[in-house]
């Protein structure tokens, strides 16, 4: 038995359908079951990271979790931790390349921050583990869906920062070998797509799905971190998003064969957008 958190989740979602293919039983933590709108077969719990009974409960019982941690923070994370190292014996993280292995290096703040003290609480307890270092989501660019369907344009700045944006569905993969076999035990593999993109190539990617024109329309960061503001993204995370998009103008991001080397194959960000076509029109 395999407890997923985050189930609902796109990574989540992934893992919960990939391990049934499998023929993996599997418990699904989530908020609301009544909506949760899992497949048949799974046994959705309810519960919340934030409230340690519940997650204490869902843990019981299961051989191995794989945390996807959906909070800003980990404050939570100790009690989660403790749970899973008391009933499971592994646990696979999905935590974010940029992570030090040095665990005295000082921890950043933001995302990178909270990544870095969930692996060094995991690291410290008796549980097998696995880090999946993963680079940018290629999920993350449905942030420009109601611009595309709207204004056939994405406002954005920086449009030639480059990334090599990844399926949650690779991650999913990654995550099912390293929960049902040894093959990863005590790994960090760096888990990206198998191509960089300019910010611009993935619009035009987009409007070539799509059989339509799309185009990239360049912002300055302040207007840029107001449009992921108008998204709900709060303004610390949204200018911190825009000023690493700039450096990766200069400092492009490069694609990791992990995900190939480990599956079998890596899926192209044309192939997200050919299964997200809906969400943008």
């Amino acid at each position: 038995m395999i407890l997923v958190t985050g189930a609902t989740g796109k990574v989540g979602r992934q893992a919960v359908v990939q391990l049934l293919d499998a023929g993996v039983s599997v418990r699904a933590l989530v908020r609301n079951p009544e909506t949760a709108a899992l497949p048949a077969g799974v046994e959705v719990v309810r519960g919340d990271l934030t409230d340690a009974a519940s997650v204490e409960a869902a843990v019981r019982g299961v051989d191995a979790v794989f945390l996807v941690w959906p909070l800003t923070t980990a404050d939570a994370a100790p009690a989660v931790i403790a749970a899973a190292e008391k009933h499971a014996r592994r646990i696979v993280y999905l935590s974010a390349f940029g992570v030090p292995d040095d665990d005295t290096v000082e921890a950043e703040e933001g995302i990178i921050g909270f990544h870095t003290a969930i692996e060094r609480a995991i690291r410290a307890t008796d549980l097998e583990w696995t880090m999946l270092r993963a680079g940018g989501f290629a999920a993350n660019t449905l942030g420009w869906a109601d611009q595309v369907r709207q204004h056939g344009a994405v406002r954005a700045a920086h449009a030639k920062a480059t990334r090599s944006l990844i399926h949650e569905a690779d991650i999913a993969a990654v995550a099912v070998r390293a929960l049902t076999t040894d093959e990863l035990l005590g790994a960090t593999p760096h888990l990206t797509g198998p191509e960089a993109l300019t910010q611009e190539e993935q619009v035009r990617a987009i409007g070539e799905v799509l059989g339509k024109d799309v185009v990239f329309e360049e912002l300055g960061e302040e207007a840029a971190a107001a449009e992921l503001e108008a998204q709900g993204i709060p303004s610390f995370y949204a200018l911190a998003i825009v000023q690493a998009h700039g450096q990766m103008v200069d400092e492009p991001e490069t694609a990791s064969p992990a995900v190939a080397e480990i599956t079998g194959r890596a899926r192209t960000y044309r192939e997200w957008v050919a299964d997200h076509a809906a969400d943008f029109s």
